[in-house]
């Protein structure tokens, strides 16, 4: 067998932009076997059948992601859940009505021979949702099998929630991608992930359905990430390894800091600043000190508006040639904590 059959990575492609007139072009490639990112509404996500070994491998390589890391499966109906694992509990079903389709993935038992091996790395479950995107769910349709879809990012660099993003990592390396009619993802971060057995729900990686929400299907616990890795068998995708980190460091502002506290840790700083907070610090900040560039999180207390900016705005930032990044944190309540969970993923020091 080759190395990699899908793009051949050692030669450029043409990487195709398809909107929702030309879905059977983009369908029929991932057929073949191709790689192409398609929009949710958290993130984007880089495409590929998931019953193919070689196109799976194709996702890690274009990647560069560790090939431990398991993969998310997206589906466009609920019926195909009960096709391709090997149990669905009652829990895990009120879940599935309730939620989806919607930024939520539970983990279910494997069902051996399904999907191709490399999408489920030495697990004995697999992951599972149903996006809320139009295009995407009747691309998957019209593939007539679930596709992986982990972020459309370089492995470790923040996540895509626009056409552009994509492109600015893969033109030229994947076959294509599609764009949504919005200009950036509703929500902006990664969907929640929970393990759900008869008597609780286990939150492995938080997103915008909240622990309040669940809490109202049945009981939730939340696993940090150091206990997942002791259980081999309920690892979240995306536990073992850095994410969603720009090239440059991040500080993370803590929420109680006032703006003079702002500006004394700027004045310590000799590289050129960048600046990620909501609009009414910036125009203060502005006020009193200049800096290198800044990315709005939107209004004060907007914490949907600023979770759905977080990754453009990181991205951004990355990009304007600043030397450091200073970021906003939120408070770590229900509605802030998938945004302070990525962000603080993000920081290489938190003040």
């Amino acid at each position: 067998m080759t190395d990699l059959n899908v793009e051949d990575l050692n030669k450029a492609v043409n990487t195709q932009v398809f909107d929702y007139s030309t879905l059977k072009d983009a369908a029929a490639l991932l057929k073949q076997g191709k790689l192409v990112a398609f929009p949710t509404e958290t993130v984007y996500g880089l495409g590929a059948i998931a019953n193919n070994e070689t196109a799976v491998r194709g996702v890690f390589q274009a990647k560069g992601r560790p090939e431990d890391n398991p993969l998310i499966v997206h589906v466009s109906d609920i019926s195909q859940v009960h096709d391709t694992v090997a149990n669905v509990s009652p829990l895990a079903q009120r879940l599935m009505e309730t939620f989806w389709p919607g930024p939520l993935t539970i983990i279910f038992p494997l069902k051996e021979g399904v999907f191709a091996p490399n999408v489920t790395p030495g697990k004995k479950s697999v992951a599972v949702r149903m996006p809320r995107q139009m295009e995407t769910l009747l691309l998957i349709e019209m593939v007539g099998f679930p596709l992986v879809g982990p972020s459309a990012n370089l492995s470790g660099k923040p996540s895509p929630t626009a056409v552009e993003h994509v492109l600015n990592d893969f033109s030229g390396t994947i076959s294509g991608v599609i764009k949504a009619q919005s200009s950036i993802s509703e929500i902006g971060v990664e969907s929640t992930v929970v393990l759900a057995d008869d008597e609780q729900i286990v939150i492995l990686r938080p997103g915008a359905i909240t622990q309040n929400m669940l809490g109202k299907i049945a009981p939730v616990v939340e696993m940090t990430a150091s206990q997942q890795l002791a259980n081999k068998d309920v690892q979240s995708p995306g536990v073992k390894y850095l994410h969603y980190s720009p090239e440059q460091p991040v500080y993370l502002i803590p929420i109680e800091y006032t703006l003079s506290d702002w500006l004394k840790e700027m004045d310590k700083q000799e590289r050129k600043i960048g600046v990620l907070a909501d609009e009414k610090m910036l125009k203060a900040l502005e006020a009193n000190k200049s800096f290198y560039s800044s990315y709005s999180l939107g209004s004060e207390g907007d914490v949907a508006s600023a979770t759905r900016q977080l990754y453009a705005g990181l991205r951004y930032l990355e990009q304007s040639s600043c030397e450091i990044i200073f970021a906003q944190a939120l408070l770590d309540d229900d509605a802030g904590h998938a945004y302070m969970n990525r962000l603080t993923k993000a920081s290489n020091f938190v003040l």
